[in-house]
């Protein structure tokens, strides 16, 4: 039976905040766009951003001192070019925002509401109580339908159609009946979140499974910094549901089990609101040492209880509602329990600053692009400003849609063949009728549970190559799966299957990554080598994976500016 093909200017994998609002873009410059979401668009991960989003808006600030923040936050990785982009139109994107219908909460004078976050100079985090991420993408999710983009709900995207340096198309099925669809278009954007989930402790939806890295990886193009992963200072103990940063940036105090508000010692200026890397290593330090508190011994205390009542109901009420819910523990009459947990990939696929796709160092891949957590632009280098996240996937999200305005009327239309679904078909045939041993579950566990020991907070050359052997171990029991559901109604077994080949060799990528990176910087921190590298490491990582799944390292460099690296204290 021949497959349907479907014929757009443009498709857009992911509903998120960047793909929602790359795609109104398009639909608003007339052009005929879909947007294929494996969820519906309000339960995209951007609905889970709780604190804030970054713009200087306040006379104490500044765009020139946002830049600087986020340089420095970055350890000095980031491409400035998009830093500077990113921080000089993030007013406007607020604006903006504001003015398609997102309710920002208030001053008493009336202004947006602005609250501080780690590593910042200055309170720039713009928020709707502790709902910012939600807020704003009903804002753009609504205002995308209203214009009138196509959006293709619970299908899955599981291949693109790349040929000769170009993309033309994306290859998809019906998760709810594994009906099967070419979407042929001129451009194509992936807009598919970040990787965090291929860590056991993590604050990623269960959705947040890397699949649009792999997917680009399996071709042959390149990943970009995949070795740096933020591991926030606060999830939930036990499950690593993410606690805002707005928690800290109201006053949250750190506790150890000897009552020390340890932050002191670590960051004796910026103590809680140091920036993220700095936090979570503390905290995991206290709990290595024995200053653990709960009944495990592996969190420390957060403590909000000075703020009152009345001013958590306010600022705080929904982390109020996750701590009594996971936990038991009110915020309002005793501290919390948290502990680092996996949260956001600063690495991804590797775009210019318009947001084309790249196929290495010099060269881009036509009629690609990619926006948000799945890119690395990067406006992020080896670690995330709080609150910069938001506005990444808001603002490029926008800013890569009017490029593909721009670049389609230039762009020719590749026709699909059935043949182009091949890939796809050959895939879910064969999870469908392998009748090995090993299970999606017990794999998967292996893999989330092995990263948070080997690839975690810390790292060393020995953890890293332990890594890199238990996931091509992992990857070659995978070929030797069963799944028990053979059906073809809402069959999660073969969805969660395929999700979990992409987690396992995007992982690969991370270890291989990290291990090769013989320095520490960011987010990644080498027990073995304690100090960064500017010399020997001041370029991004480019990996690639060749037909045998190996994986070969090379490096771009850096786009410099007006900051000069120096050492970062906090």
């Amino acid at each position: 039976m021949s497959i349907p093909i479907y014929t757009y200017d443009a498709v857009i994998v992911g509903s998120g905040l960047a793909g929602s609002a790359a795609a109104r873009e398009l639909k608003q410059a007339g052009k005929n766009v879909a947007v294929i979401t494996k969820l519906h668009p309000l339960r995209s991960h951007s609905g889970a951003a709780q604190g804030g989003i970054n713009a200087a808006l306040s006379d104490v600030d500044s765009i020139e001192l946002h830049e600087f923040d986020t340089v420095k936050g970055a350890d000095y990785l980031a491409d400035q070019d998009a830093v500077e982009l990113m921080c000089q139109k993030a007013p406007e994107t607020i604006r903006w925002a504001e003015r398609m219908g997102a309710a920002f909460s208030r001053t008493d004078d009336g202004k947006i509401a602005q609250r501080p976050f780690g590593g910042q100079s200055s309170p720039r985090a713009c928020f709707a109580k502790d709902r910012t991420g939600l807020t704003l993408l009903q804002t753009i999710y609504e205002q995308a339908l209203r214009v009138g983009v196509d959006f293709i709900d619970e299908w899955y995207a599981a291949d693109i159609i790349y040929e000769d340096g170009k993309v033309s198309g994306v290859v998809a099925f019906n998760i709810r009946n594994q009906e099967k669809a070419i979407f042929n278009a001129k451009a194509v954007m992936f807009a598919t979140g970040g990787y965090a989930r291929a860590f056991k402790i993590s604050s990623n939806a269960h959705a947040n499974t890397g699949d649009g890295l792999s997917i680009v990886a399996r071709h042959g193009l390149p990943l970009e910094d995949m070795e740096f992963v933020q591991f926030h200072p606060s999830g939930l103990s036990g499950s690593g549901i993410l606690i805002s940063e707005a928690a800290r940036g109201e006053g949250g105090k750190l506790l150890n089990s000897e009552g020390e508000r340890f932050m002191e010692r670590y960051a004796p200026n910026k103590l809680e609101l140091a920036s993220r890397d700095v936090v979570a290593r503390a905290i995991i330090n206290e709990i290595r040492e024995g200053r653990g508190v709960g009944p495990r011994k592996d969190a420390v205390y957060i403590d909000l209880t000075h703020l009152g009542k009345e001013k958590i109901m306010e600022r705080l009420p929904e982390l109020r509602d996750l701590a009594i819910t996971f936990l038991g523990l009110d915020m309002i009459k005793e501290p919390i329990l948290i502990s680092a947990t996996a949260h956001y990939s600063m690495g991804g696929i590797p775009v210019d600053i318009d947001g084309h796709v790249r196929k290495n160092n010099d060269a881009l891949v036509e009629g690609f692009y990619a926006a948000g957590e799945c890119a690395c632009v990067s406006v992020h280098g080896a670690n995330r400003l709080g609150a910069n996240s938001v506005l990444e996937a808001l603002l490029f999200g926008r800013h890569v849609g009017q490029s593909m305005v721009n670049d389609i009327e230039t762009l020719y239309l590749r026709e699909a063949e059935q043949s182009d679904a091949d890939t796809m078909i050959a895939e879910m045939e064969r999870i469908l009728t392998n009748n090995g041993k090993e299970t999606v579950p017990g794999l998967r566990n292996e893999l989330q549970q092995s990263m948070t020991d080997n690839a975690g907070v810390f790292r060393t050359e020995e953890t890293l190559s332990k890594q890199v052997e238990i996931v091509k171990e992992l990857r070659k029991r995978f070929e030797n799966i069963r799944i028990d559901d053979k059906s073809k109604i809402f069959n999660t077994d073969l969805q969660e299957a395929i999700e979990l080949g992409h987690m396992l060799d995007y992982a690969l990528f991370i270890v291989e990554s990290a291990l090769a990176r013989k320095e520490s910087r960011g987010a990644h921190y080498r027990e073995d080598f304690t100090t960064r590298d500017d010399e020997a490491f001041m370029k991004h990582t480019m990996a690639y994976m060749d037909a045998n799944g190996e994986i070969s390292l090379d490096y771009m460099a850096v786009t410099p500016g007006k900051f000069e690296p120096q050492e970062r204290t906090y």
